[in-house]
């Protein structure tokens, strides 16, 4: 469901372009994520720090957009955003205790630190590489183009990312609490 979420905006953008234009799919990416940046404040008292450096960004870049009639700097903000990222994951190994990746997977799994960092480096160089793919469709490839790829290419990309991912370090998944008792603890019997 929180993946769903997370991708709303991004459809809502595709949706709205195909049906008018990228002024208007980037007024109405704006204030879906605006709105939702607001939900999670009055739900939860605070706004996760990639949420609200997407608005921010969207707020800049979007409204530049906007303000200048010019779909670049919508266009770049996709890389300009993945790159952060890069830089903060890359960041955590240097800064803190913990890599990035291992403050938000840390409860649902338990591997060596070795593999914690490889991961972390996985995700800087998905991160970059993504960017770097965002950048080379905007400059070289017509708005349509760029917009389907925003869609189905990035999101594609981050789909078997994680899916691979996944697959890898399936054994490292901790087993959840009722799958314990009915593995052995409190079972009695023996």
């Amino acid at each position: 469901m929180a993946l769903l979420k997370d991708f709303l905006p991004v459809v809502l953008f595709f949706v709205v372009y195909k049906t008018t234009d990228i002024y208007t799919a980037t007024a109405v990416l704006i204030a879906t994520v605006a709105l939702q940046s607001l939900y999670l404040w009055f739900r939860h008292g605070r706004v996760p720090p990639a949420q609200l450096l997407t608005l921010v960004l969207l707020v800049l870049f979007g409204g530049a957009t906007l303000l200048f009639r010019d779909p670049l700097f919508i266009q770049w903000k996709p890389t300009l955003l993945q790159w952060i990222m890069a830089g903060v994951f890359l960041g955590s190994h240097f800064l803190g205790d913990q890599v990035i990746i291992k403050r938000l997977m840390g409860r649902q799994m338990e591997m060596p630190d070795s593999i914690w960092n490889r991961l972390n480096l996985a995700w800087v160089l998905f991160f970059l590489v993504s960017g770097g793919l965002n950048l080379y469709v905007a400059k070289n490839f017509n708005e349509n183009t760029w917009v389907n790829f925003k869609l189905f290419g990035l999101m594609g990309l981050m789909f078997l990312f994680i899916l691979a991912q996944g697959l890898l370090l399936s054994r490292y998944f901790k087993e959840p609490a009722k799958a314990q008792e009915k593995n052995g603890h409190g079972g009695g019997g023996d």
